[in-house]
């Protein structure tokens, strides 16, 4: 098995699940995104430090990233290792001094404290072929024919159901225009 460096690309509403957000990592090489869908509590979590807001209060992530900091407990690295069900699931890599605990973890507390330790975020091959999807360098999925007006429209409707269902919000604005400009011609 061979492990993948992730970057958090994006944060935004789930349009398949009403409530809750779309976490979207990207593959730092090959552009390969995987969307998680999270909570809301673990959502404004991760945005506040992407965001560098301050709260008034030290939240509960922040409280575990302050004590783990007090105790002399580094996060090394966070690794999406499996997904069971249609549910990722993680492992926070601990260190102290020369021990490494690993400690399993829902997904979003992970990258919660990802964002906050600065520690990179990585996955598996093996989840990136399954539950992934490639990107080009303008974020849209690859396809030979290039633009997406050059697809038929019962193509780009098929297509924009699947980037829906993996939450990739970008693609699926662009492939609706497409889609109107189709349907104008």
């Amino acid at each position: 098995m061979k492990k993948v460096e992730l970057n958090l690309v994006a944060l935004t509403n789930s349009e398949s699940h009403p409530g809750q957000f779309a976490l979207v990592l990207e593959d730092v090489k090959m552009k390969r995104r995987i969307p998680i869908t999270i909570g809301a509590v673990e959502a404004q979590a991760i945005a506040m430090v992407v965001e560098k807001m301050k709260p008034l209060r030290p939240q509960t992530h922040d409280l575990f990233y302050n004590s783990m900091k007090a105790l002399g407990v580094k996060i090394e690295e966070v690794v999406i290792n499996e997904i069971v069900e249609e549910r990722y699931h993680s492992k926070v890599i601990f260190s102290k001094g020369q021990e490494k605990i690993a400690v399993d973890s829902r997904t979003s507390d992970a990258i919660a404290l990802a964002v906050r330790f600065e520690c990179p975020i990585y996955t598996f091959d093996f989840i990136l072929e399954n539950t992934g999807f490639s990107v080009d360098t303008e974020g849209l999925p690859v396809d030979k024919r290039g633009s997406f007006i050059n697809f038929p429209l019962n193509e780009l409707e098929e297509l924009l159901e699947k980037v829906l269902k993996k939450e990739d919000y970008e693609s699926a604005t662009r492939i609706r225009d497409a889609i109107q400009k189709k349907k104008i011609q």
